[in-house]
């Protein structure tokens, strides 16, 4: 008999993706813990717009792989959520407020903005606690850093030098990217104006690359200026190179629309004499429209919107999986992940430890998913509240004695949560669109049918057998219907007015046999 695998075996041997990335982390590091005595992980915000689910994700993501490094090795890590708040505000976002007064401070880094909400110091203040906010919801572990911080503290001085002492070399990987007008005016090195305080894009000339003096021309005026302290910030490609060396940064996950960029800033990073990070380049969430999530448009899903109609672990189990694979982002995915995430968490317990790590709850749990399974799915709820109409919870858990005696709010905090997301979800979604048709000829009589068969049951009757009773009229060839699925397409259409729907034998028995017939004359006598 061969001894069950430990963790770091399994681990070693795991295909789920978070398990293959760390152990590029292992091969990175050979012979143990690096110089500076840990991994560093990094993700990267842009605070111009708000957070959004995309932001969210590359945190969780990148966490995932950090736990899963953890399993693999005993070298300390860290992880760095790293705000780009000096940019330049390029567009005023559209779904923020006060445009106008953003639209009179465009050029200007993020941090010498006002904050259109009027709560902070400046609009990049404001993004950033929105970003923290969130992240600590979820309860990451990671540290927090500023651009607009570590320039002004002279964090990045050291590294801005290395910057100018190989200006050319970075020159020469960037211009053939570029097109022939724009290489006329590119520059590595966006000084901060003294004038007017932009983020300028001009060409500059080193003039003392161990003080950190550049020359440039500012409104026909020719300027000597550090670029040490805050006195300029780096193109966003050689900032991302230039932060990777100075942090030692050894895994940074990023989009795939950012392929070409990570091409460039590795090269950066090797001509300023480091190796770039390990990683890899994901799919990018899309809204119902197949179009890509942005901060400025605030299109797709909010991290609100999605925890007002879901749990946070389904939105976590929804980003876990595929992650190479464009995914859409919207309502419509939400009760699927739902259903999905519990179905996974219920199998964890039962499974050999090679399966628990190929399992999403294990990432999005850390190893220790919580125990307990639903007695009843996020579907099922959704349908029995669709016909409740305008229900509070308290009746929504009478109905759920039907199926589930002993239960209440106490036993069962995790159903009574999704209650609460199923009242909601139905209220703002699933309401406007339910419609129900009359049956057809031959449809009514086979309604008519189960109606008598229910009557003949009794209210006790186990949901295996009510959809026995469900299953054999609908292959009753005396009812004509050419597939059995067309049979549940009635059964949707004229009592939940949906076109898809639950088990119907489960659903009968949470809605109760007395009120299920009630809804068959409904639907008999519209």
């Amino acid at each position: 008999m061969t001894e069950p695998l430990s963790l770091r075996d399994a681990a070693l041997a795991s295909k789920a993706w978070p398990y293959e990335e760390a152990r590029k982390l292992l091969k990175r590091y050979p012979n143990g813990a690096p110089e500076k005595g840990y991994v560093l992980f990094e993700t990267g915000y842009g605070p111009s717009g708000l957070p959004h689910i995309g932001t969210f994700n590359e945190v969780l993501r990148t966490t995932m792989v950090r736990n899963a490094f953890h399993a693999l090795s005993d070298i300390p890590t860290r992880l760095i959520a790293f705000s780009d708040d000096m940019d330049g505000l390029r567009k005023v976002p559209d779904n923020v407020p006060n445009g106008d007064m953003l639209r009179e401070h465009l050029g200007k880094p993020l941090t010498q903005i006002p904050d259109p909400f009027g709560k902070f110091e400046s609009f990049a203040h404001h993004n950033n606690a929105m970003l923290r906010d969130f992240l600590d919801r979820f309860g990451f572990e990671y540290e927090f850093a500023s651009s607009t911080d570590y320039y002004r503290g002279g964090k990045f001085d050291d590294a801005l030098r290395n910057v100018l002492r190989h200006y050319q070399a970075i020159m020469d990987i960037m211009l053939p990217t570029l097109r022939k007008e724009r290489q006329l005016t590119y520059s590595p090195i966006l000084p901060i104006s003294p004038k007017s305080g932009i983020v300028l894009q001009v060409p500059v000339l080193v003039v003392d690359a161990e003080a950190g003096i550049i020359r440039f021309v500012d409104e026909g005026e020719t300027i000597e200026q550090s670029i040490l302290s805050g006195g300029a910030k780096l193109q966003w490609k050689v900032d991302w190179a230039m932060r990777w060396v100075a942090l030692g940064v050894d895994y940074e996950m990023a989009g795939k629309d950012l392929i070409d960029s990570v091409t460039q800033s590795s090269k950066i990073a090797r001509a300023l004499g480091a190796r770039p990070p390990e990683g890899f380049n994901y799919e990018m969430f899309l809204d119902e429209n197949g179009e890509k999530i942005s901060k400025s448009k605030g299109n797709g899903l909010s991290l609100e919107q999605w925890l007002t109609y879901g749990p946070q672990e389904s939105l976590a189990f929804y980003a876990y999986r595929e992650p190479k694979k464009a995914k859409s982002l919207h309502m419509g995915v939400i009760p699927r992940a739902v259903d999905e995430y519990w179905q996974f968490r219920g199998n964890y317990e039962g499974q050999a430890i090679e399966q628990r790590l190929g399992n999403p709850v294990h990432h999005i749990h850390d190893g220790a998913p919580p125990e307990g399974k639903l007695p009843v799915t996020f579907g099922l709820l959704l349908n029995l509240v669709g016909v409740m109409g305008d229900a509070s919870r308290e009746q929504v858990w009478a109905y759920l004695r039907n199926y589930v005696p002993d239960a209440t709010p106490e036993s069962e905090p995790d159903l009574d949560a999704l209650i609460g997301h199923a009242l909601a979800y139905h209220r703002d979604f699933v309401a406007p669109t339910l419609k129900r048709r009359a049956p057809t000829e031959n449809e009514a009589a086979a309604l008519r049918q189960l109606d008598a068969e229910l009557a003949a049951l009794p209210e006790d009757a186990s949901a295996e057998d009510i959809q026995n009773i469900v299953y054999a009229i609908g292959k009753d060839e005396h009812f004509g219907f050419a597939e059995l699925r067309d049979w549940f397409k009635a059964l949707y259409q004229t009592l939940l007015g949906a076109d898809q729907g639950p088990r119907m034998g489960s659903f009968i028995k949470l809605y109760g046999i007395a009120n299920s017939r009630k809804l068959i004359g409904e639907a008999l006598y519209v």
